[in-house]
């Protein structure tokens, strides 16, 4: 379902209400992030991200009604449109329903071509449409990459919870595990450094087809765990 307006104005008035979170320091360059869908997800991961450095416009189809909320997140923080965020970061984060992601190949093309873009969207549970048929046949990642063609696509965030990523940047240990993949080595760095800028530990599984194995059905979706039990539920080996 498209998020709504009361849904979007809670998460941003919740997200000025939280108390300081954990300081991530970025160990790269502060970049420019688009997050489109500015739901509890894209909300609380680009919050983090803006007190970690980071320059992010938050997308809504209303975005006049966020400009006092985000302004409390300070001078980095900013809101627009999907097509003003997409020409805004050099990173995009895509945190909308999965039902949205052709759309968004069709209206942003041009401004994602060459981009990395992190695919936080997942076919919903239940849903017998050929979209959803698809992403379950050939996988969310290859499916996301067909319909956002032109892209560095990583899925990340999509097997974890708002409200884990959000405690885990207030801890120092036991960070939360997040699975990635993509076919980009480079976006799969990028992707990385951002997932510990959100104060979380990333795990590269593999290529984009690999992030079967923690959509919706697989061992790692929802697994909302630290990175050793993470591994043992992707059959992963420990790191050395």
């Amino acid at each position: 379902m498209p998020i709504s307006r009361r849904s979007v104005l809670g998460t941003f008035a919740a997200l000025a209400s939280l108390p300081v979170l954990g300081q991530v320091k970025t160990k790269t360059q502060a970049l420019r992030i688009g997050v489109i869908g500015a739901g509890w997800l894209g909300g609380t991961v680009g919050q983090i991200w803006v007190r970690a450095g980071h320059e992010v416009l938050f997308s809504s189809r209303h975005p006049d009604e966020l400009v006092s909320l985000t302004r409390q997140l300070g001078p980095r923080a900013s809101v627009g449109t999907p097509q003003q965020a997409a020409e805004f970061g050099s990173v995009v984060l895509i945190a909308t329903p999965y039902s949205a992601i052709p759309q968004l190949g069709r209206d942003l093309k041009t401004a994602l071509r060459g981009k990395v873009v992190l695919d936080a969207c997942n076919p919903p549970a239940g849903r017998d449409d050929a979209l959803a048929r698809e992403a379950q046949a050939h996988g969310a990642g290859p499916t996301s990459a067909k319909y956002l063609p032109g892209t560095r696509l990583v899925r990340a965030f999509s097997a974890v919870d708002a409200t884990a990523v959000e405690a885990s940047a207030g801890r120092q240990s036991g960070l939360l595990a997040v699975p990635i993949a993509g076919d980009d080595t480079q976006a799969v760095q990028v992707a990385a450094q951002l997932v510990r800028d959100a104060g979380c530990e990333p795990l590269v599984v593999g290529n984009l087809a690999s992030a079967t194995r923690f959509q919706r059905g697989g061992p790692g979706f929802r697994a909302n765990t630290t990175m050793p039990e993470l591994r043992r539920l992707l059959g992963l080996p420990e790191k050395d």
